[in-house]
């Protein structure tokens, strides 16, 4: 996006919030509108302020988020929510994907790595975190065997290609596959964009399912 990305965080916990506001407000090109302090106020805000992307917390008073997101889905609003908490079971990640949620990532994540989620999701990108994407992506493939078509893909990849495919599989950030192999993130982001044409992927989350599913280890 070339415009500046305006954002509203949905947490209960104001010193997450403030921790929030600080952290993304300090990039160019991403602007914290507002904040709630519950779902209600998150949907009603998100209404009015009609943000790029909203932060928004599972477990809060009055409405919960996952009940905000379905909210905010069913009104049409152009908002895409990211779900960001501490809870990360099955039912939950399924839960808020399947009712509108465009990303689900946990508080841990890595300031660099949300800032890039941020970023991803206003451009249109589904965003999960690594620990996520593994358990779903093995939920998903485990019954299917390689076919002959990913066979070939997996034949033309360069050791290198293979191994950052391998992490990729895994759920691993860039930064956590740069320090594993020993290369620099800007390299991995070229092994990365070079998957994506290999394996017909246009995002992080369907390379990671179609390498997973070709059997890349």
């Amino acid at each position: 996006m070339s415009e500046t990305i305006r954002i509203v965080l949905v947490d209960d916990d104001p010193l997450v919030r403030a921790g929030l506001t600080m952290m993304l407000g300090g990039h160019s090109g991403i602007d914290v509108v507002a904040e709630a302090a519950n779902g209600r106020e998150g949907a009603d805000l998100i209404a009015r302020e009609r943000p790029h992307v909203a932060l928004m917390d599972i477990r809060m008073p009055v409405m919960d988020g996952l009940a905000a997101v379905r909210e905010i889905a069913a009104s049409g609003s152009a908002t895409r929510v990211i779900v960001l908490t501490t809870f990360d079971t099955d039912d939950m990640v399924l839960t808020a994907l399947r009712d509108g949620a465009a990303g689900f990532l946990l508080k841990d994540t890595p300031p660099a790595d949300l800032v890039d989620a941020v970023r991803r999701v206003a451009r249109g990108e589904p965003m999960l975190s690594p620990s996520v994407t593994n358990r779903l992506i093995a939920a998903a493939t485990s019954t299917h065997a390689p076919s002959a078509g990913s066979r070939e893909v997996v034949a033309s990849l360069t050791e290198r290609e293979h191994e950052v495919a391998a992490a990729v599989a895994r759920g691993l950030s860039n930064a956590e596959i740069a320090a594993e192999l020993f290369i620099g993130v800007a390299t991995v982001k070229t092994h990365i964009g070079h998957l994506f044409t290999k394996f017909a992927a246009e995002n992080r989350v369907q390379l990671a399912r179609r390498v997973h599913d070709a059997g890349v280890r």
